[in-house]
């Protein structure tokens, strides 16, 4: 442990700092300086020059970067497709095995599948699946369902309401040609005299 100083016999010729100071390095002073001929830098390159370490990460000196040279997968089962990456979809799906938790008669609800621990949020769209079987009577509401989630539901005697109407898939509209017009008429009578004018009329026989 340092002594303290005694504060009696402090001048300004005996001050001294409460931690010893250490020097900074200093580069670029020359061969005497004992930190090499080039500071630590090496011969030349990006990496000699001033703020070459601050480039951005991925950064490969130039050339075409590894993000950018391997191939991309494109559709559902891409990471960048939406909605979030591969096989999420926005809706959380519950099968109809699942539903064997509730009693005969009860009502099915994102609220009741929630207490029973079939889904994680209300917040999210419900999508009953047609996986299993099903022998009670329910009254189910959820936002969507499966063709043969329904048909198991309705042979059971339940019923299903669905909270969000599906979407309807817009037919492709074929464009007619377009109707002529009163103008149109009188434009190509128009041009059909011109033409008939502009042939040459064929010279008379000449009788001998």
């Amino acid at each position: 442990m340092a002594e303290e100083p005694n504060l009696s016999n402090l001048t300004l010729s005996n001050l001294t700092p409460a931690q010893p100071r250490k020097e900074r390095k200093r580069v670029g002073r020359g061969l005497g300086s004992g930190k090499g001929r080039y500071s630590g830098r090496g011969i030349k390159g990006q990496k000699s020059r001033a703020g070459s370490h601050r480039m951005r990460a991925g950064f490969e000196g130039g050339q075409m970067p590894l993000a950018m040279r391997i191939p991309k997968l494109r559709g559902s089962t891409s990471r960048d497709a939406m909605p979030v990456g591969p096989f999420r979809t926005y809706s959380q799906p519950v099968n109809i095995r699942d539903l064997d938790r509730f009693e005969a008669g009860e009502e099915v609800t994102p609220e009741a599948l929630k207490a029973k621990g079939l889904i994680r949020s209300i917040r999210k769209d419900v999508k009953l699946l047609g996986v299993g079987e099903l022998s009670k009577k329910l009254t189910i509401s959820v936002h969507s369902a499966s063709a043969s989630a329904r048909e198991k539901i309705e042979a059971a005697g339940g019923t299903l309401t669905l909270l969000k109407e599906p979407k309807v898939k817009k037919a492709k509209k074929h464009r007619a040609a377009p109707a002529s017009t009163p103008d149109d008429d009188v434009d190509e009578a128009a041009e059909t005299t011109v033409a008939e004018a502009a042939e040459p009329e064929p010279e008379p026989e000449s009788e001998e």
